[in-house]
């Protein structure tokens, strides 16, 4: 199939899901097995564990806000369990060894949780919520690390992330084709444009597509494929905006500006002077999209991101309450700074010290918080072992922007969903030309 017809068929998806809801669990349990079945055929030879991953991956947000999911966090199972599958035919590098140790550094705080959770607390639930994000971006990390990927592999892998976020951004354009006055009713995370779902989440995924089809105006020089890169780029963009969210935007301008830069350092004089002209056709197209969306907002858009509220007063916290969330967990953190108060527990904490029962949106402050000295330990890890690698081997050019993505989301929405962690993981990939660097990709070998 090409890749319209690729796209044109998770258009249809979404259009089958918005009619047909319960349609949604016989897909995603189809597309499981499906997925499930190709990685054990083909034995995994060309990292088709890492492209299904990929896939559920991308689709964890579009099947959860339809209840398709067997669990709340089926998502980040099924990625680890695809990874692990992997893992079992292809083995990991020998240079894992601080991403084991990070995952053995998530646990003695299971065991400090099974003293400190109230009894009325489900503690299986209140694991899964806290350590499924950490333990996927561990094993997406165990499985990426040091592994040799053929820039078409690596291609493929990119596209069967973003083919769910096509079918995402077709059921938001079914559930709300168009806004106006009733549903503008402030400049507050809109669920009502986020197709009845969490906004935040929903800003997220649609930046990250947004910044996908952006990377591949520059990668691929195709007509056709750069004209239906263009057409979602500016669909996905809208439908970023228009949440409210400002962290998945934001993240996304990040991500396509850092591409950029490490992209056009890699060329030569001749093809600097073409990006050149691409990069002012993007910037024409954004003030195009902000003014478009400010338009159908009629100005709210424009309060929502200068931080004042639908009178256009200056509101007084430009963090919407997240910063006195960061500031109980880091106030946890000093009430028990060598073992935390155990996984799960920083909403209780925050509930007895700030009379609100709010989940953390910030991975940093929560690791802290719950897991005490092993999770600044933990925070380590996540941060040195990618910048070494990154002073090794300079043939990614999604590295930076991936590492961007993977710490600004986790900062505004931690690990409630598998993108952040399998992000950071593709960021460790070792992508081989093999046209280019058939030497380099031998010495890598032993």
């Amino acid at each position: 199939m090409s890749y319209l017809q690729f796209v044109l068929m998770h258009v249809l998806i979404g259009f089958v899901i918005y009619f047909q809801r319960s349609s949604a669990s016989i897909l995603l349990l189809a597309t499981w097995v499906g997925l499930f079945f190709w990685i054990i055929l083909k034995n995994n030879r060309n990292n088709e564990a890492l492209m299904a991953a990929a896939y559920i991956a991308g689709a964890e947000v579009f099947y959860r806000m339809n209840g398709a999911m067997i669990f709340y966090e089926t998502g980040k199972y099924s990625v680890i369990l695809f990874l692990l599958i992997g893992m079992f035919y292809k083995g990991t590098s020998s240079k894992t060894v601080p991403f084991w140790i990070y995952l053995l550094v998530l646990f003695p705080g299971v065991v400090v949780a099974s003293f400190t959770l109230d009894y009325d607390v489900v503690f299986r639930k209140a694991i899964a919520f806290n350590l499924s994000g950490p333990v996927c971006l561990g094993v997406s990390a165990l499985y990426c690390y040091y592994k040799k990927i053929t820039f078409d592999h690596f291609n493929y892998v990119l596209l069967l992330l973003l083919l769910p976020l096509v079918a995402n951004l077709s059921y938001l354009f079914f559930y709300t084709p168009s806004i106006g006055e009733a549903l503008m009713t402030g400049t507050n995370s809109n669920y009502a444009t986020s197709g009845g779902y969490g906004p935040n989440q929903i800003s997220a995924v649609m930046g990250l597509g947004a910044f996908l089809v952006c990377t591949r105006l520059f990668v691929f020089k195709d007509r056709v494929m750069n004209l239906v890169d263009v057409i979602l780029l500016a669909l996905f963009s809208y439908r970023a905006i228009i949440t409210f969210s400002r962290g998945g935007v934001l993240t996304a301008v990040i991500c396509i500006a850092t591409f950029i830069l490490i992209f056009y350092q890699k060329q030569n004089n001749f093809q600097k002077s073409s990006l050149a002209k691409k990069f002012i056709f993007l910037l024409l197209s954004a003030v195009v999209i902000w003014s478009f969306t400010a338009i159908k907002t009629e100005g709210l858009i424009t309060y929502r991101y200068t931080n004042r509220n639908a009178a256009g007063e200056l509101k007084s916290d430009i963090t919407t309450g997240r910063a006195e969330l960061i500031e109980t967990e880091l106030l946890a953190f000093y009430d028990s700074p060598v073992i935390g108060v155990g996984v799960g527990k920083a909403k209780k904490f925050r509930s007895e010290e700030a009379g609100t029962e709010t989940a953390s949106h910030n991975e940093i402050s929560r690791l802290l918080s719950e897991h005490g000295m092993l999770g600044l330990v933990a925070l380590l890890i996540l941060i040195s072992v990618p910048i070494v690698f990154w002073t090794k081997f300079k043939n990614n050019y999604y590295f930076l922007a991936f590492m961007a993505f993977w710490f600004l989301t986790i900062n505004h929405s931690a690990m409630r969903i598998a993108l952040p962690g399998f992000v950071y993981g593709l960021a460790l990939l070792y992508i081989v030309d093999e046209k280019k660097d058939p030497v380099h990709r031998k010495r890598l070998a032993h």
